[in-house]
């Protein structure tokens, strides 16, 4: 996490913000500064990805899952993200970051994440998000959704997320990842 006036800015003003579903959707809203840019003057694709971070962070603590989730000594790890440009993003541009969750299954949580600008979609992103323990370990779905009294099935994965994790658990299995296949 590289944008920490960012990072800061949202836990400073998160309480002023309306609360959300840990699936949300929840939006978060950006101004592209100059550190954002590249050589040719529009968002870094890299930047995207960090700024990803800070949409996931900001469902954390809308959904007030944030200090409970860090009391309970756990903490989310990506295992894989993807994404797509459609439009580009120039210095000063606002522009919105939609992260829900899509669904989970036996190991991970899967989101999607949305850039949106002028009501037109710049980017979109899904994200294998995952939750270590500090005491060793992995927490799984279903523990972090019994811990945040949230009783429900995963919603119906879309074809194409469904087709995204079968490729990764391929991926992973060829660089030899012994839990590629649970």
């Amino acid at each position: 996490m590289k944008l920490y006036f960012r990072l800061i800015w949202l836990i400073l003003t998160q309480s002023r913000r309306a609360r959300c579903s840990l699936i949300g959707p929840v939006d978060t809203e950006f101004r592209v500064l100059p550190n954002d840019l590249d050589a040719l003057f529009h968002v870094n694709n890299g930047v995207y990805l960090t700024l990803m971070d800070l949409g996931r962070t900001d469902l954390l603590l809308r959904s007030d899952a944030f200090s409970g989730i860090r009391k309970k000594g756990w903490y989310p790890v990506l295992a894989a993200e993807t994404i797509r440009f459609k439009r580009s993003l120039k210095l000063w541009q606002r522009f919105t970051i939609r992260t829900s969750v899509v669904g989970w299954d036996e190991r991970s949580i899967y989101l999607e994440q949305q850039f949106i600008s002028k009501g037109n979609l710049v980017a979109k992103a899904v994200v294998d998000a995952r939750f270590l323990s500090k005491k060793g370990g992995s927490v799984t779905p279903a523990e972090l959704l019994a811990f945040l009294e949230i009783d429900s099935q995963s919603p119906e994965l879309a074809p194409w997320v469904a087709t995204w994790i079968s490729c990764n658990r391929q991926m992973s299995m060829e660089l030899g990842d012994a839990h590629a296949s649970a």
